[in-house]
Order: structure tokens, then sequence, then C-alpha cells
């Protein structure tokens, strides 16, 4: 069975490129999503988000006619679930557990539409079950329709899993070349996944069961959040001991089986800092190098905005005709990582925000990815490289955006948390 139209919901940072990738093939694709200010700017052929080269593929599939965005689903032969699985609400110091609410709001809202042989595929990074989960969702809607955990292969509406592995900045790209990991809940689920996704996917297909997709997307990432820890937790090291900790990695990494990463402010985005606790929440008993490596990677804005304060005390300290009022902080970064507009889960962000609550005086920003500061700065101002370059007195680089590799403030204090100013 072929898909002639195909449903996207969620139209974000995965979503958007995915039903533009489609579209490109000349497939008749319906974005859906909540944001109605996201469904008109698409409608226009622009794109909300900043991803290279999505814009050029948005705007021609849509002045084509093969995308467009709604705010409610429409029936289609493939339905694609792309929204965000946050954690739910704890208190500090326990095990974030995961939200599935917008999934279960999107599984809601496409069982009203769903039609014998139509395809669901979950693509949100989810808890292991979280497909099974979904399945029954739809089949309390549709009493009418048989699921794989009811008929198996001879199932009306095919479900299954596949995990998103790109990299922000390079999306449009890799959502071509990569392996994506397929996990139907039964044979057939997976081999239609297979056909669907071959539309535009040129690497390979590999096919494993619902349970181990999940599970593999959030190895992925628990396996960098531990590579990062180690990096992390040994810049804290030889500061402590005196020691240039991007020399010493680099004289490390001239060993033929050794790599490790570079240490920075903290881990943010939407997959790595959120995806360990995925595991952890599930299996806290056995999961406890993943759940240290969280802790140490969640500490470490905390030990960066401790630096700071050290700073402006030896700042005060070294000029007694000031006060901390006279101070004025620059955050030279706010993504969670470089060349992108995306803030989710952002040290640098995080950090940002706690030094403007902190300081008594002025604290400027510096992020040349977006145009407006988020709610949460309101008492930061957001400005450019070569203003907080004369103003500030101290300098903290949080993301190593290209803009600043090229450029280093001449005076005042510096504080590099990713090594390109030393």
């Amino acid at each position: 069975m072929s898909f002639e139209t195909i449903s996207v919901v969620g139209l974000g940072y995965i979503g958007l490129p995915t039903a533009a990738m489609f579209a490109s093939r000349k497939k008749q694709v319906i974005g859906v999503d909540v944001n109605q200010h996201a469904v008109d700017t698409i409608n226009r052929g622009e794109i909300h988000i900043v991803e290279p080269e999505l814009d050029m593929i948005v705007h021609a599939t849509v002045t084509e006619g093969y995308l467009k965005a709604v705010t409610s689903p429409e029936p289609a032969d493939a339905f694609l679930i792309a929204v965000p699985t946050p954690f739910k609400v704890c208190a500090e110091g326990e095990i974030p557990e995961p939200d599935l609410r917008y999934i279960e709001a999107a599984s809601k809202a496409i069982a009203l539409v769903l039609k014998k042989g139509d395809l669901v595929i979950l693509e949100s990074t989810s808890p292991v079950g979280a497909t099974e989960q979904m399945a029954e969702w739809l089949a309390e809607i549709r009493p009418d329709l048989s699921f794989p955990q009811q008929s198996g292969e001879n199932a009306d509406v095919n479900v299954a899993h596949c995990p998103e592995r790109v990299l922000p900045g390079h999306v449009v790209r890799e959502l071509v070349e990569n392996d994506r990991v397929i996990g139907g809940m039964s044979k057939r689920c997976s081999e239609r996944s297979v056909e669907l996704y071959k539309i535009f996917v040129q690497g390979d297909c590999v096919i494993t069961n619902a349970r181990t997709a999940e599970m593999a997307k959030l190895t992925e990432n628990s396996c960098r959040d531990v590579q990062i820890a180690f990096a992390n937790e040994l810049s804290m090291i030889c500061d402590k001991l005196d020691i240039d900790v991007w020399e010493l990695i680099s004289l490390a990494n001239r060993h033929p089986r050794i790599n490790i990463l570079q240490p920075g402010p903290g881990v943010g985005g939407h997959c790595i800092a959120v995806d360990p606790w995925f595991i952890v929440s599930k299996t806290p008993e056995e999961a406890r190098m993943i759940h240290t490596a969280r802790k140490v990677n969640d500490s470490k804005p905390g030990w960066v905005i401790n630096k700071v304060k050290i700073a402006i005390a030896d700042f005060l300290q070294e000029n007694p005709e000031k006060t901390a009022k006279d101070v004025t902080i620059a955050c030279y970064g706010l993504a969670f990582k470089p060349d992108i507009d995306d803030l989710r889960e952002s040290p640098a962000l995080d950090i940002t925000k706690n030094i403007a609550k902190m300081h008594c005086g002025q604290v400027i920003s510096i992020e040349p990815n977006i145009n407006m500061l988020p709610s949460e700065l309101s008492n930061v101002q957001l400005v450019c490289f070569d203003i907080a370059s004369a103003e500030a007195d101290i300098h903290i680089l949080l993301v190593d955006h290209n803009e600043f590799k090229t450029k280093k403030p001449k005076s005042g204090v510096l504080i590099d948390t990713k090594g390109i100013w030393n």
C-alpha cells in the first residue's frame, strides 16, 4: 500500500524538517500543530525556527502545493507524531519522570481520523513502553479498528516507533543520510514503516521491536551524557589543581584509543539533558552510572556561577572605587549548542538567568541567533558583540558560536567555559 498523503503532528525542530522532506518528494503532506503562529508562518512558505536549508525547502513545497499546515488532524495514509516529551514537575533531588501528555493528546486527536490501512509512527523520544501506550490510547477511542496489540500482523492500523537521530544545524542532510532504527509492534508494522521512510531516507532502515527502538535512542544520548560528564568533571578537577584542562585533553587524545570530549557549562537541549532520566526513572537501582553522569552535568552551571561570584569579588578588590552595582557582566551565548537558536534545557540560559538574579549590576547577553530574549531574561539586555566587548567588566563565554571564535574582548575578566579564548 502506497503512502500518498502523510501527516506530521508537531511542527518543531524535527517535525517540520521531516514534513518538508516528504513534501520535497512530491507527497501530499499535512503538518499539524497547536501553535497558530507556526501554522500561519509555514503556510506563508516561511519557517519559525532556525535550521540551514530548511527555509528553501519549505518555501518550495508550500508554493508547489505539497505542504500545508493545520491546527487539527485530517485524514492521511500515515501519521508521524513528533511532539515534546518533557518531565513531570518534581521536587528537588527527586528523579524526573517523563510526561507523555503531548503524545496522549496527539494520539487522541489523530484517532478521530484514522481508517483501516493507516500507519502511525511515534518519533518523539520516549521512555520504554510509550509506543505500546500510544497504541492503547488509539484503541480506546477507535474500538471499530484493530491494532497490533490485539490482532498482530492482521491489525487494521499499524504502529511503530522510529526515533529521530539528527543534529541541530545539520537536520536536512542527516534526515536523508542517517540510518534509522525502526521498531514495529509487528513485522508488518516494521515493513510498512521502512516503505514510508524510504521515500526520502538514503541510510539503512534497521528493523527491531518497538521497545528496543525506544531504548536505542535513550542509550545513544545517555552514552553521550556520560562522556560529557567525564569531561566536565575533569575540568573541575583541573581547575582545583591549576591545570589547563584544554591542554590536558589535547595531550590525552593523542593516545590512539582515547577520545575525551570537550567540557562546557553543562548539558542542554531536548535530548542529552533529558533522555537519560527516562532510563533512570524506569530502573533507578540499575542505572547508577547514568544517574551520576546526570548529577555531574546538572551541577556544572552552579560551578560556573560560583566562578562568576569569585570573579566579581576579585574585580571589586582590584577596583576599590567601584561597587557591585558598577560591574557589568556579559554572557556570550544562550543556545544549548553552537550556531542554532534552540534554547531548550540550555545551561547557558540557566546560568545567565541566575547571574541576572543574583547580580545587582547590569547583565547583558550576546546571542547572534535570536532577535528577542525569552521572558525569563526581562532584566537582561540583548546586545551585539562589539558593545559587550566595550562595556562589560566580566565576560563569560557560554556557547562557542562561530562569531565568538574570531573575536575576543580586549579588556576585562574572561571566564571561558568552552576553551576558545585561551
